[in-house]
């Protein structure tokens, strides 16, 4: 209990962009489908499902241009002034993952080498911040908790506190299939008055199957932060490099073991789309736009 109030703090303190002081196996449910909101729901489990059931299916005839277009109308959905419904959204990214599938398009994300690069967030089911494998940890190490806390950071109205941009930069060797990971989120307090970059460092341990990347979630810190700029002027650069990451891997499994690491499932990558997801909470899809494709360094 007094980890799990410790960690409540950590991650209050984490996404109000606070500095905070320096302080394995893993098994993936199995996946019977890639797709589980696609998957056929009978009232009674001896009817045989009727064709109503099922989603549509693409036309067989369709073209790269048929995609790009949905992929058009995803990103036009996902950059609306007001937030889409994730209903809305989840239907086009079914529709997007189906053609592409039918067109041997963005699939075996895992190998294909597309997913290398920076990437920026346009969609995210919930807060901006659980787009980072720092929140999906934290929710496998403290189950019960999680929910309560984020409850708790998700409710602090805007101006208060307003978060993103988010970024991902994934650095995967497909000769090791290890690599480096780092996701950063912007926060934003007390009006903007104090910025920083919450940024988590994680490794790629490893691949599973053909659309999975285990992530082994390392170190968390508030970086840029312009409270340090404001209060040390000349020194801030220095004082914002030094100051120590907090070890929050290594935290989190001393609360449950193996809950630092985690499987992100992409279920469709290419050369300006990814569609990401967390295999525990699969059916809840993250939109990203490639910012930039990957230096040499990652080849």
């Amino acid at each position: 209990m007094l980890v799990a109030h410790r960690f409540s703090l950590v991650c209050l303190m984490a996404v109000a962009g606070c500095t905070i002081p320096g302080a394995q196996g893993f098994t993936a449910p199995s996946l019977n489908s890639r797709r589980r909101s696609s998957m056929v729901v009978r009232s009674d489990p001896g009817e045989e499902p009727s064709d109503a059931t099922f989603p549509e299916a693409p036309p067989s005839s369709s073209t790269k241009s048929d995609l790009d277009e949905l992929k058009a109308d995803l990103f036009r959905c996902c950059d609306r002034t007001t937030k889409p419904l994730v209903d809305e959204v989840k239907m086009i990214v079914r529709d997007v993952e189906d053609m592409a599938e039918l067109l041997g398009i963005g699939q075996c994300s895992s190998s294909s080498g597309l997913i290398n690069g920076e990437w920026e967030l346009v969609y995210s089911p919930e807060d901006e911040t659980r787009s980072s494998p720092f929140f999906w940890a934290f929710k496998r190490a403290f189950p019960e908790q999680a929910d309560q806390i984020f409850g708790i950071t998700d409710s602090i109205p805007a101006p208060v506190k307003e978060v993103g941009p988010a970024y991902q930069e994934i650095d995967l060797d497909s000769s090791t299939n290890t690599g480096k990971f780092v996701s950063k989120v912007k926060v934003a307090t007390l009006g903007g008055a104090a910025t920083s970059i919450m940024t988590t460092r994680a490794s790629i341990v490893g691949i599973q199957g053909l659309d999975g990347i285990r992530l082994k979630v390392e170190t968390t810190k508030p970086e840029e932060s312009t409270l340090i700029n404001k209060l040390f002027g000349p020194l801030a650069d220095t004082i914002n490099e030094a100051a120590p990451p907090f070890p929050s891997g290594e935290a989190l499994e001393k609360a449950m073991p193996g809950s630092s690491e985690v499987l992100m499932r992409t279920t469709y990558c290419d050369d300006s789309l990814r569609i990401s997801r967390n295999e525990d909470e699969f059916d809840a899809p993250f939109i990203w736009k490639r910012k930039e494709f990957a230096s040499s360094e990652y080849v």
